[in-house]
């Protein structure tokens, strides 16, 4: 089995020396046991899509009158924390015959690690922002008709509520990195670490906050793809660096809560909001927003790694 990516399966001649499919985390699981077959979790599955999350299976009707190659789909679809093989051979100190669980997705997993109770909603900000929470009682037919809310497959049979933004600390990174072409543009360099460093320090100021509004959508949305960046309510007051780093960072946070509202966290029990990423970790001024569009406690979290959550996923569900 190798890489290969989705647009492959739409040209049947380079599928000619394939015999199966999977994602990336299931080939390391099958290079591990030394398995013929590959074993893919049913979190793993929905990502594909034409994936009947509640029956467990691939809609192969659906997929083989458009002549997709169902052939090469998993035969085995397994629930999180089930086992998929055992390791072939002793690997960095594991001893042979280990069980290896099934590979489970990336979101899950961070989200797994981070949440501590079914009040909480986890918002991720690095390059892009995403916003989720566990929806407990989902059913695929009972889907709100919402474009900016997703599900996906949890554990025990729970879904993700799921807001993904494409803009994030992306939109920030680019307006640091503006700045810095003009200074440089000006006949003078300043490392990006001290642009942010300025930025921040004036962006937390109270005398930062403005009507101004900017929506930073430099990318679109997935729901809105053709959406382009702009900036309303220019003033001579909010002419200043800081004030125009704060309604950037609004914007990002305004734009996140557009998609999942307070209203509607409020309306399933969430009572406070565990941040994580890079993104909004590092950036108080994005913190002091999520508070003021959200109204609910903001705790940083540090533990939002996939690979821990895989770890404490698979402890979990032994």
């Amino acid at each position: 089995m190798e890489e290969i990516n989705s647009c492959e399966f739409r040209r049947p001649e380079k599928l000619s020396k394939y015999n199966r499919c999977g994602t990336v985390q299931d080939l390391m699981v099958n290079l591990l046991c030394g398995s013929e077959d590959v074993a893919m979790s049913s979190q793993n599955a929905a990502s594909f899509g034409y994936f009947l999350t509640e029956e467990g299976k691939f809609e192969m009707e659906t997929m083989s009158t458009s002549n997709f190659p169902i052939d090469l789909l998993p035969k085995r679809i397994l629930r999180p924390g089930e086992i998929a093989g055992h390791l072939m051979h002793t690997w960095f100190g594991i001893p042979e015959g280990v069980p290896v669980g099934v590979a489970l997705g990336d979101l899950q997993c961070s989200v797994f690690a981070l949440l501590k109770g079914p009040d909480e909603a986890v918002m991720n900000i690095s390059t892009s922002a995403q916003l989720t929470y566990v929806q407990p009682t989902f059913k695929p037919g009972d889907a709100e008709d919402s474009a900016t809310v997703e599900y996906f497959p949890y554990f025990k049979d729970e879904y993700l509520a799921v807001s993904a933004s494409l803009n994030g600390g992306n939109s920030l990174a680019s307006f640091v990195k503006m700045i810095q072409q003009w200074t440089m543009e000006l006949g003078f360099s300043v490392p990006q670490a001290k642009v942010w460093e300025k930025l921040i320090s004036l962006g937390q100021e109270d005398s930062a906050i403005s009507s101004m509004r900017i929506e930073p959508l430099l990318l679109g949305e997935r729901h809105d793809p053709l959406k382009t960046a702009s900036v309303t309510d220019i003033s001579l007051d909010t002419l200043h660096l800081g004030t125009v780093f704060r309604a950037l960072c609004s914007g990002v946070i305004q734009n996140l809560h557009g998609m999942m509202s307070q209203e509607l966290l409020k309306k399933k029990g969430i009572k406070k909001i565990v941040g994580n990423g890079s993104g909004l970790v590092r950036n108080p001024v994005l913190q002091k927003e999520v508070q003021h569009w959200y109204k609910l406690p903001l705790e940083l979290g540090h533990s939002g790694d996939a690979a821990l959550g895989a770890a404490l996923a698979g402890v979990a569900h032994q």
